[in-house]
């Protein structure tokens, strides 16, 4: 089968850029969006994110081979029950959360019989919103479907070749491992960087705001993802519950023995643990996921 209209529902830095990856990548592509938010949907307008942007949910879908829902996941379900009575039969459902066992149960339910295919590019920055939107973001990054068991599977393929077109490396990942990955690899990170930071904000008065003003290349980079889009944030942890929580007892066992390695004055340990990890952040550049240059490429 072959993705000649797609519809992208919400229109913030995921839904935006695929509208302008699209655009600038698979010009044989068509696209429509539609988001909630009458400002955003002005926005997209005068960015041009979508060839059209329509008032209404159904008018995007209406005669669309793939529908890629790009809200909040916990939106997921209203979204998709608000397109269920115009969904073309012949449509692919996918989204853009980074929770997926919750999203696959809520798109089921929502649209059942529907060619449902969930989805998640492991890309995107700090900001939000449909200033956000650029059309090279997907470019060498991962995009992880994961079908549900029987899926179509010549609806798989169109989804990957879809993803493929504009610039990503696409991986098949049962939803419940790719649940622990990105529990790991993105979700206890945000939520470390959320902690610290608000650790940091309620000594400023302690510390007469010589945290921020005298804060090092580390605090930065954790304001950095600390300044990612709250509620989608809110989502992910509240619908991800079971593998965060399973990632965060680890990572407070591990802290625990850091903990106990520094009080004890054991340098062996810890120099073991730096070498190891930093062997980890080498192997991170090499596979192209982040920019070797000195500050992580930051201009100043």
């Amino acid at each position: 089968m072959s993705i000649e209209k797609v519809a992208i529902i919400g229109l913030g830095l995921l839904g935006g850029s695929i509208g302008l990856a699209t655009k600038a990548r698979a010009p044989g592509i068509t696209t429509s969006g539609f988001d909630a938010d009458p400002a955003v949907r002005a926005k997209a307008t005068e960015r041009g994110l979508t060839d059209t942007v329509c008032d209404s949910a159904a008018d995007a879908v209406r005669d669309a081979d793939l529908v890629i829902l790009c809200v909040p996941v916990g939106a997921m379900r209203e979204a998709a029950a608000g397109i269920a009575d115009v969904l073309p039969p012949h449509a692919i459902v996918s989204d853009v959360g980074s929770s997926k066992q919750s999203v696959a149960e809520d798109l089921a339910t929502a649209l059942p019989g529907a060619r449902v295919i969930p989805a998640h590019p492991v890309a995107g920055t700090e900001q939000s919103g449909p200033e956000a939107g650029f059309a090279t973001l997907f470019v060498n990054r991962w995009c992880i479907l994961t079908p549900p068991s029987g899926a179509d599977e010549a609806a798989v393929a169109a989804l990957a070749d879809f993803w493929r077109k504009l610039g990503a490396r696409i991986e098949i990942m049962d939803p419940q491992h790719h649940d622990l990955v990105l529990a790991v690899t993105s979700h206890i990170p945000h939520l470390i960087a959320y902690t610290i930071v608000g650790t940091a904000s309620d000594l400023e008065e302690v510390t007469q705001g010589e945290v921020i003003k005298y804060s090092a290349g580390g605090f930065r980079d954790f304001t950095r993802i600390a300044a990612s889009d709250p509620t989608m944030w809110r989502d992910v942890f509240l619908h991800n519950k079971a593998a965060v929580l399973e990632m965060l007892g680890r990572f407070t066992e591990d802290l625990t023995a850091l903990q106990r390695a520094i009080r004890s004055g054991d340098g062996d340990t810890l120099h073991e643990l730096f070498s190891r990890t930093r062997a980890i952040r080498r192997g991170i550049i090499q596979e192209g996921q982040d920019d070797p240059s000195p500050d992580f490429g930051r201009g100043h």
